[in-house]
């Protein structure tokens, strides 16, 4: 971790000193000598690093050389950032004195003055400030030349340093969830199924018990998954317990299951208990309580009365370490007592992972190696896949025969056994990961991770910044680092989106045990449990990032007097409503704040002076009115996320100050176009975004319903080019005829990173509604890297754009709420050939879908369509199919992929398409909902159309809507 830091330290300095060049200012005086000194000592120390952080494990004196080194590196990250931001602010002075007078009206609005020294820019506190600056660097140079020659008495060896960057590789699902644990799932799925009900009991309580890391909570999973399983309960509840054992906040995780929500905020034990049993009467339930360490028979028996209210055949799985656990809950005929693999099913599994992309010979001089390497695994399927993924990254034998020799192996100081294969394959990681994965200890157990989260937090901590460019963003190295975590099996219980994509993940319990094992100095985790509670931090002022949990309705609940250099604060399950001036003005090093989650109604204007602020996240504090004028100050800020902060009224003006914003996230969850926040009009010069995750971004276009033309417009966005991921844009306005003009000023074709657009039109037009909308349409051309594509609320009589055919890359395509359109053409998009889904939905006008096709060579039409969709389609009558081949020797191949047909509320459709039985032969399933004329047709395969659909073997067909005076309604 410090051979990282060191590397980046070296590379802010260079930085910095080629922006001083540019500016053609000296910040800081009579520093020179010193920052060579202090380059000097950062190689001299970066070369043997690598040994040194080996060897700390085993020996104390070169742990404390390590900590004195970190913590010095820590004070000059926060000196150079010092530096760094002086040189921000002289760069946003000198663009708004080029820029005139334009800004003026914004530069009164903010002032940039509060009164701290920071943020005075007077010509006397700035001589002072940088002064300062000076002093701080010539301190720490000389405390780091001291450590710089103290290495020669540990006698380090010599390595070239690890940090390069490293190509981001695929991550597969390479193995099977069931894989050794097939007889134990059919025995799970088995007693949960079961309606034996010895004594009476309800809930029957089945304990999982084994060690660490030998599978409990998988195999707990693949039951609470299972088919049969869900369809025996009529509730479902996991809830993560980990230690200590909280029946509060057990019994709130089990009423958000049950009721989405706790409206309740008191902490009154017995208010939640009589909520849960409220809650669970009648219903027959399976509850999971994952990683349970509690003994106190008290404490269980308070948490199991309530659930007693639940129907008969109920059950409550329990996974632990502990055999105690078990017999304290008084199931011993039930319990599972969960077996290591077996060598065999070891192996297997090591060799499905370490084996990936190797030829047969490279396997067989390999597997004799490979074969005592899983011998050290235990039977336990977390090393197994852990020891796989560090093989995997592993190319020649001697490598291979230097994991099986390595020294750890012998290690006995370790907390628990199974951490010396995850530090092999922690040493084995680049500097720069290896900063990454720590930060993750900032997470709870059993936390869901937001991939998209964490690489902006990685980014917050500037793990990221070091190779960043204009070809690879700090995104995409963020996306490598997190990739190759996956592949050495840190990260579990992988969530993919609709694309395959990762979204999601977890981190297995004792990966997260291992990481505090590494960081117990640095980070913690602290449990607030009454108002009154006061938690001790430890006076060496070390700390560098905080996480707090569970902290009660009120005020922050900590002071940081020890430790006034965090770099992170974050809550979870808190219910914090305020933080005072004098709790931030202790925090002047803080660079991820993240209060989501609260109660927060008011940010104070002192968050201004977070100088080193990265990150801030509010979102979900559905209280919040309004964010500070001062916010603009923060120079520095990266991300910012209001998401669901439902109360928000408005941006700040000046937000086109944040020259660093990259990505802004403010989904607040609104369909009413008429409550949208508007983005104030400094958004513009923002040109450095990259997301603009605001659902929707309102663009004004013309002369608003009042005569109002404040906010954002479709030219402000001609410069964010680097925009990238989701946009959405809804067009709000009176549209003139020389709209398509204005509107083309978006550019958003030169959008190359944008894969996922979103277009809505919420407008009235001067002239012809259709031609007008349709010329805009048609200018709003995005990039051919475009994935997928949603329109709706169009009114033009044409229903594709003419830039249809260019998108080469789309995935998915949505046409929703199209009003005037009453024909589908379908066979225009038939050459999209990335296309995998299509849909259509809320188009009252639609009469006719067309397959319409003349050939006279043989093509394939759609032909990587995997699911067809129509929904809310009420006029619509017929397909309008043709087939007409000029030969009968050239056939046309017509979705050929398609597995999914889904056709809902389209009451007046009278029949299938007849190409169904003919052109589709991976049709898996078909869903008609709502279609009462064609689903009578289908019903119980005797009707007209069952010759279509015989070869479809999952077919859904439900009604619940009849005919009343010629009108279709539900019943």
């Amino acid at each position: 971790m410090a051979e990282a830091l060191i590397f980046v330290l070296l590379e802010q300095l260079a930085s910095i000193t080629r922006q001083q060049v540019q500016l053609q200012v000296k910040l800081v005086v009579d520093v020179k000598k010193e920052v060579e000194n202090l380059r000097h000592n950062f190689r001299a120390i970066e070369a043997v690093l690598k040994d040194a952080e080996e060897r700390q494990v085993k020996e104390a004196s070169i742990k404390l050389w390590l900590d004195d080194l970190k913590d010095v590196s820590n004070e000059m990250e926060d000196v150079l950032d010092d530096w760094n931001t002086e040189i921000l602010r002289l760069q946003i002075e000198k663009q708004e004195k080029e820029a005139g007078n334009a800004l003026e009206t914004t530069k009164k609005k903010v002032c940039l003055c509060i009164p701290t020294a920071f943020f005075c820019f007077g010509q006397v506190s700035r001589v002072i400030f940088r002064r300062d600056i000076a002093q701080k660097i010539k301190d720490l140079s000389e405390r780091l030349a001291t450590i710089a020659n103290m290495r020669q008495n540990f006698n380090f060896q010599y390595t070239k340093s690890g940090t390069g960057h490293i190509e981001r590789q695929k991550t597969t699902s390479f193995v099977d969830q069931t894989f050794g644990r097939v007889d134990e799932k059919k025995f799970l799925v088995g007693m949960l199924l079961s309606e034996s009900n010895p004594e009476g009991q309800s809930p029957i309580v089945i304990p999982i018990v084994g060690m660490g890391g030998i599978g409990k909570t998988t195999l707990s999973q693949l039951a609470y998954n299972d088919e049969k399983v869900k369809a025996n309960f009529t509730k479902r509840i996991w809830v993560c317990v980990s230690d200590p054992f909280d029946e509060l906040n057990i019994a709130k995780a089990i009423i958000r299951a049950l009721d989405g929500n706790v409206n309740c905020i008191s902490n009154d034990l017995e208010a939640f208990f009589q909520c849960v049993h409220k809650s669970i009467e009648g219903k027959k339930f399976l509850l999971v309580l994952d990683d349970v360490w509690n003994q106190d028979y008290r404490k269980w028996e308070n948490l199991k009365l309530p659930l007693h209210n639940g129907a008969l055949g109920s059950k409550i799985i329990v996974t632990t370490r502990k055999e105690e656990v078990a017999r304290m809950m008084g199931a011993p005929d039930n319990t599972i007592n969960l077996k290591v693999l077996s060598e065999e099913n070891c192996w297997s599994l090591f060799t499905r992972i370490a084996f990936t992309n190797r030829n047969q010979d490279e396997c067989q001089i390999l597997e004799p190696i490979g074969k005592e390497i899983v011998k050290k695994c235990k039977g336990l399927p977390l090393i197994a896949k852990t020891l796989g993924g560090l093989m995997r990254c592993k190319k020649t034998k001697k490598e291979w025969q230097d994991v099986l020799g390595s020294e750890i192996w012998e290690l006995d100081i370790m907390e628990q056994q199974v951490f010396q294969p995850l530090l092999l394959s922690y040493y084995d990681l680049t500097s720069m990961i290896k900063r990454c994965l720590l930060y993750c200890v900032t997470f709870p157990k059993n936390h869901i991770i937001d991939k998209e989260v964490l690489i902006e937090l990685w980014m917050s901590q500037g793990f990221l910044g070091s190779f960043a460019n204009k070809e690879k963003t700090m995104i995409n190295i963020g996306e490598s680092y997190f990739d190759n975590l996956v592949m050495r099996s840190f990260f579990q219980n992988l969530k993919k989106d609709e694309f395959g994509d990762i979204e999601h993940c977890q981190m297995h319990d004792i990966v997260h045990d291992f990481l505090q094992y590494l960081t117990k100095n640095e980070c913690l985790i602290v449990e607030k449990k009454g108002v009154e509670e006061r938690i001790e931090f430890p006076a060496d002022n070390k700390l560098r990032h905080l996480t707090i949990m569970f902290a009660p309705i009120g005020r922050f609940p900590l002071s940081f007097d020890h430790c006034q250099r965090l770099r992170t604060i974050t809550t979870f399950n808190c219910k914090i409503t305020s933080f005072t001036r004098e709790l931030i003005l202790q925090l002047k090093c803080v660079r991820t704040l993240n209060l989501s989650d609260n109660y927060i109604e008011e940010v104070p204007d002192e968050v201004g002076g977070l100088v080193h602020l990265r990150y801030l996240d509010l979102s979900r504090n559905r209280r919040l009115k309004k964010l500070p004028d001062s916010l603009c100050n923060l120079v520095n800020l990266q991300t910012l996320r209001v998401d669901w902060c439902i109360s928000l009224e408005k941006f700040p003006e000046a937000m086109g100050k944040l020259t660093s914003l990259q990505h802004l996230h403010a989904n607040l969850g609104f369909c009413d176009i008429d409550k949208l926040l508007k983005l104030p009009k400094s958004i513009a010069m923002l040109k450095s975004l990259r997301t603009l995750d605001v659902e929707p971004v309102l663009l004004i276009e013309g002369e608003g319903e009042d005569g109002d033309e404040e906010g954002l417009r479709s030219c402000d966005l001609r410069d964010m080019d680097e925009l990238q991921g989701k946009l959405w844009i809804v067009l709000k306005g009176k549209l003139k005829d020389s709209a398509a003009c204005d509107v083309e000023k978006a550019k958003l074709v030169n959008k190359k990173h944008l894969l996922h657009l979103k277009l809505g039109f919420a407008c009235e037009s001067e002239g012809n509604q259709s031609t007008i909308e349709e010329a805009v349409l048609n200018v709003l051309q995005p990039n051919s890297n475009l994935e997928s594509l949603w329109i709706r609320g169009y009114d033009g009589s044409t229903l594709y754009p003419n830039w249809t055919s260019s998108l080469i890359n789309l995935k998915s395509l949505t046409f929703s709420w199209c009003l005037v359109c009453n024909y589908v053409p379908l066979s225009v998009l038939g050459n999209l050939g990335s296309l995998e889904r299509l849909r259509f939905d809320d188009m009252p006008q639609v009469k006719k879908v067309g397959f319409e096709y003349s050939l006279d060579h043989q093509v394939i039409l759609f032909p990587n369509l995997k699911q067809l969709e129509f929904a809310e389609m009420p006029e619509w009558e017929e397909w309008d199919y043709h087939e007409n081949d000029a030969t009968s020797s050239s056939p046309t191949f017509f979705m050929p992929r398609l597995s999914t047909l889904s056709i809902e509320w389209c009451y007046k459709l009278k029949t299938l398409p007849d190409f169904l039985p003919r052109k589709t032969p991976l049709l898996q399933k078909l869903i008609i909902n709502d279609c009462p004329i064609v689903s009578k047709s289908c019903k119980d395969m005797q009707g007209p159309e069952c010759s279509k659909i015989s070869h479809i073997p999952n077919i859904h067909i439900e009604w619940k809507t009849i005919q009343k005076d010629g009108v279709w309604i539900k019943q």
